[in-house]
Order: C-alpha cells, then sequence, then structure tokens
C-alpha cells in the first residue's frame, strides 16, 4: 500500500500534463501511486495518460468537473496520505518527502509549503514569478477565519491525511470555481491541525486568460457569496456567531454585494439580508455605484432595489 496518493484530475490538459506527472517522478519519495481521472477531455489528455502505462492508475469518464474529479480519485486512493494535483502544476522534486515527515512528526492533519507563481507572458511562455511564503497564523490566529478570509495555497501546495480528507467528506461540488479553497477551509472546520513546511515545495501556473474565476468573474463572485452563506451557517451551528466571525462573514459580504449589486439583483437582496442580520444599520461600501446603477441596469431594477433598502429611487 502506497504512503502517497497522487490525485491528478484532467480536463484538456495535453499541453501540461507530461510535466506534471515527470514532476511527480522526480520526487525523493518513491512510495506513492499516481491516479489520474479524465474528466471528459476533448483533446489528446487521453492519449498523454495512456503513453505512461502502468506507471500510473486511471480512469475516463464524462464532464463533472474537477471536484467530481477529485472525489472519483479519492475513492480510488489507497494511501495514508492525499496530495491533490491540478493537471499544470508541479511539485518541486523533495517537497512529498518533507510534507511526509512533517505530518508524521507533528500529527497534524495538513501541511502546507511556499509555493511559486509561474507567469505566463504574451507568447505563453511560463516564466517564473513571485514566492508566496507565509504562515496561516500571520493571516490570523483562527485557521478557520484565516482561510475563509485572506489565506489560499494551491492544491500542489498542500500534503492532506487520509483521515482528515475522510472527515471532510469530499470536495464541495456545488462551488465550481472555489472548490479547492472551500477544501483547505473544510479541513478546518472539521478541527484539522496544519503544519508549516518552509520553502517552495511547488510551482502554480497562472494563466493569462484561462483561470475559472478570469473567464467567469460574475460565477467567481456568486461562488464566494454561495460559499459564505454554507459558512455562516456552519458557524451558527457550531460554536455560534462570536464578533471576530461576525466581522469575517460582514467583510465577506460586503465584497460579494459589489458585483451581485451590477449583476444579480435577487441575489444582491440576499446578499443585503444576510449582512443587516449580522449587524443591523451597516453601511455598504460602494456608494458611488448607487449612481451608475440606473445608467447600467434600468430605473425599474434601481426602483426595485432601493424599495428594498427602504431609499427613494435614484433620480
Amino acid at each position: 500500500m502506497p504512503i502517497v496518493s497522487i490525485i491528478i484530475p484532467c480536463y484538456n490538459a495535453e499541453r501540461f500534463l507530461s510535466q506534471t506527472i515527470e514532476s511527480v517522478f522526480c520526487q525523493t519519495l518513491t512510495d506513492y501511486e499516481i491516479i489520474l481521472v479524465d474528466d471528459g477531455s476533448t483533446d489528446s489528455t487521453a492519449e498523454v495518460i495512456k503513453s505512461f502505462g502502468n506507471k500510473v492508475s486511471a480512469e475516463f469518464g464524462s464532464n463533472r468537473g474537477a471536484s467530481a474529479a477529485r472525489n472519483r480519485g479519492t475513492d480510488l486512493a489507497q494511501g495514508k496520505f492525499i496530495q491533490y494535483l491540478d493537471a499544470d502544476d508541479l511539485l518541486r522534486s523533495d517537497t512529498l518527502e518533507k510534507r511526509v515527515n512533517a505530518l508524521e512528526a507533528s500529527g497534524a492533519d495538513v501541511a502546507y509549503s511556499d509555493w511559486q507563481r509561474l507567469e505566463e507572458n504574451e507568447t505563453g511562455e511560463f516564466l517564473p514569478g513571485g514566492i508566496i511564503a507565509r504562515k496561516i497564523e500571520d493571516v490570523h490566529s483562527d485557521p478557520e477565519i484565516a482561510l475563509f478570509t485572506d489565506f489560499w495555497a494551491p492544491p500542489a501546495a498542500l500534503l492532506y491525511r487520509r483521515n482528515i480528507v475522510d472527515k471532510i467528506g469530499g470536495w464541495n461540488e456545488s462551488l465550481p470555481i472555489i472548490q479547492d479553497a472551500r477544501f483547505l477551509l473544510d479541513a478546518a472546520l472539521v478541527g484539522g491541525k496544519f503544519i508549516y513546511v518552509p520553502g517552495v515545495g511547488a510551482n502554480y501556473r497562472v494563466h493569462k486568460n484561462n483561470s475559472l474565476s478570469s473567464r467567469s468573474p460574475v460565477g467567481f463572485v456568486k461562488d464566494c457569496f454561495h460559499n459564505a452563506c454554507q459558512v455562516e451557517e456552519f458557524w451558527r451551528n457550531n460554536g455560534g456567531l462570536t464578533p471576530e466571525r461576525c466581522s469575517a462573514l460582514i467583510r465577506g459580504y460586503n465584497y460579494t454585494s459589489r458585483t451581485l449589486f451590477m449583476a444579480e439583483e435577487k441575489l444582491f437582496q440576499e446578499n443585503l439580508r444576510h449582512i443587516y442580520q449580522l449587524q443591523p444599520g451597516f453601511s455598504l461600501s460602494f456608494p458611488k455605484l448607487a449612481g451608475m446603477m440606473s445608467t447600467i441596469l434600468g430605473q425599474q431594477v434601481t426602483r426595485s432595489v432601493m424599495r428594498f433598502l427602504g431609499k427613494s429611487p435614484i433620480s
């Protein structure tokens, strides 16, 4: 039985997948299995996977999204530790060994390392960018609040103990754009302990115009809003809404309100309800948008929102 299961969801990843797999083959820790789940690719991803023969395990299915692919890979995994790895990212050669050692020595549930951005230029080359090196506690002493607000790391920078993965219960398929951030947060919400492993452990590709968040900015914000609603409900049922939790939620809802105000009237109104339940009389931080609303969205939508706010329509 392998000590680490490396799960790689693949969708139209022919350009990068070989490099990603080779970064696993270069690991100083050799006790691992590689599980590839092809999520209905329409390019030659399947051929790339098959070229590795019995060095990898693979399953091919219809397109259901990255979270579903990761969940299927988890079902197939046999390792004590789980390394999720996007099909275009890279592991540094000693990172699995360092993370496994850190988890074994500390008894923690999640090991996280520093990571480096690979920035795509105008010609499609990926060049070394900034290194992200910080600890969760640098953001907030409570991991739940830190991971809900400002701390994020790509899956390539994280190694999970299988027990915490099972406790989480799967990747959240209702959040297709921010599912990786939510899975890390879920580890904290179910009581996981984190250990920092210093040093760059992964390279994270930053595509110019092809990330989910850049292709669908409104979809990204909607995911953030639904995530906040789910976390608020969890916190209400698990320890209650402390002042710090309320502050974090209000900050999140204030952020999502700006885009929802312009694009999703119904969700914007739901957003306001959450804010005012948490802090009656709260003042949103985007007054200039109100002056633009009637021009962009029309008088009817403007009046509807202003009635909800208890204000006069904008002239």
